[in-house]
């Protein structure tokens, strides 16, 4: 009885701290993520330094693993005092757990044991991020275009430095990534060296408290090609001791023609905080926009991320989120991983009320209201048919089968009774109604030419 007691208790402690944690993960990240992605998980035990969570399925352990595994563990390290390993507990059957699989991730010996198949200098590179995957638009076929320059002679051309800008979430990360390991693969030796500015500041800072500002210097003053990201973050809280020793590096870097390439999100003219002899340097070379990608490219975009996680996504839904999510890259490809978990999670198939659902989480949805009439007028319009003859007694097959979408449509995107659909629509009754309704959802699984009118309408009510 005292053994199981013991056990209660530690069950009721674990679950407490968990509580705690998920308060601090829940103040680190979108409240989207913290839904999708935190919610669902069970923490099991904690024993050895080893954390089990239990998660529904495996897609949700490779994307929390490789997404969230290091929040994760330094959640769990700052609420228990001390480190851990993270475990996942993927439940395959609810019923019987004992089905489940432990899988191992984020122990410091399967992080040391991948690096030892990495080259003797970390580029810090993502290889993900390559010119294959990145779909190009008007939106930034310059940068593009010149990267591949830079990549082929790198601190050779007039594009030196190239400075990529562009509101948050539109490629510069992907982009600059992709510039890098071009450059990798077409210049093996050379050194190419991707850092964000904030780690730039963190290195240099504790360089700094340590007396090891020379070999700070030393070290970057090797690097071929260096990739700074968010460049802005040095001007905020005017960091001029930071900027100092960046002003060095890149003298340094440019005299003996090494390549820098800077992003940004403001183009250099813009940017506040920055001492005036860094800024001039900017200008050097080349300043290059990315802009809010186009609808297409953004239909581009969502049809390659799709097929890449082996999705197949419906038309409708992809120009749905095309037409909706048009700010930038990052919520477009949110809008896939949300899709994928919803179905996964929910067991949901993939469709149009599926992606208003996520989108309406991701982007706020400006919600169109909809009326019978104003449904009624939508068809008449795209088919080419007068109101007065859809409303008439008329028994004309086409007349009649635009009456009936008027009437699918308009219980499917009203709260109107179908005695009030009816009365809109020629002054049918409710019957009639539930008629027009089975016929068009019969037409739609067996017709495709009737589907595609359809869609076309329907893609015109969700605009």
């Amino acid at each position: 009885m005292i053994q199981k007691n013991t056990q209660r208790e530690m069950d009721n402690n674990l679950t407490i701290k968990w509580q705690e944690c998920l308060r601090i993960i829940y103040d680190n990240v979108d409240i989207n993520e913290f839904e999708t992605w935190f919610k669902p998980i069970e923490p099991l035990s904690f024993e050895n330094n080893k954390f089990t969570i239990k998660v529904p399925t495996q897609f949700y352990y490779e994307y929390i693993d490789s997404q969230y595994s290091d929040l994760i563990c330094s959640t769990i390290k700052r609420v228990f005092s001390t480190p851990a390993q993270l475990f996942y507990r993927v439940v395959v059957d609810p019923v019987n757990e004992d089905n489940g699989t432990t899988q191992l991730a984020g122990s410091e010996t399967n992080k040391n044991a991948r690096k030892k198949h990495t080259s003797e200098f970390d580029s810090q590179l993502n290889p993900e991020l390559t010119y294959n995957n990145f779909i190009e638009g008007d939106c930034n076929r310059l940068s593009r275009t010149v990267g591949i320059n830079i990549a082929s002679q790198p601190g050779k051309t007039i594009f030196n430095p190239l400075f990529i800008y562009g509101k948050s979430g539109v490629g510069k990360t992907h982009l600059v990534n992709a510039i890098g390991l071009k450059t990798k693969e077409l210049h093996p030796q050379k050194k190419v060296l991707y850092v964000s500015a904030n780690l730039f500041q963190q290195q240099y800072t504790e360089a700094n408290k340590n007396g090891q500002v020379n070999d700070f210097l030393n070290f970057y003053q090797t690097v071929d090609v260096l990739i700074i990201d968010d460049i802005q973050e040095f001007g905020e809280g005017k960091k001029v001791s930071t900027q100092n020793q960046f002003f060095h590096i890149f003298n340094h870097l440019h005299q003996s023609g090494k390549q820098l390439i800077l992003t940004c999100d403001k183009k250099p003219a813009d940017l506040e905080g920055m001492e005036d002899r860094l800024l001039s340097r900017f200008k050097w070379g080349l300043s290059a926009e990315i802009e809010s990608p186009s609808l297409e490219t953004r239909k581009a975009i969502l049809k390659m991320k799709s097929e890449k996680d082996g999705l197949e996504l419906p038309e409708d839904v992809i120009n749905y989120i095309a037409e909706t999510v048009t700010d930038n890259i990052r919520n477009l490809e949110g809008s896939i991983i949300s899709l994928i978990a919803y179905s996964t999670v929910y067991q949901q198939p993939i469709d149009i009320n599926l992606a208003r659902k996520v989108v309406s989480n991701i982007v706020h949805v400006e919600e169109k209201e909809q009326t019978v009439k104003s449904i009624r007028d939508l068809v008449c319009t795209t088919l080419n048919i007068s109101a007065e003859n859809l409303i008439s007694n008329s028994r004309k097959r086409e007349i009649v089968q635009a009456r009936q979408i008027a009437m699918y449509f308009a219980k499917k995107y009203t709260k109107d009774s179908l005695t009030n659909i009816g009365n809109v629509i020629g002054k049918r009754n409710h019957a009639t109604v539930l008629h027009a309704c089975k016929t068009v959802q019969d037409l739609i699984e067996t017709d495709k030419n009737f589907r595609r009118t359809i869609e076309e309408i329907e893609n015109q009510l969700n605009s």
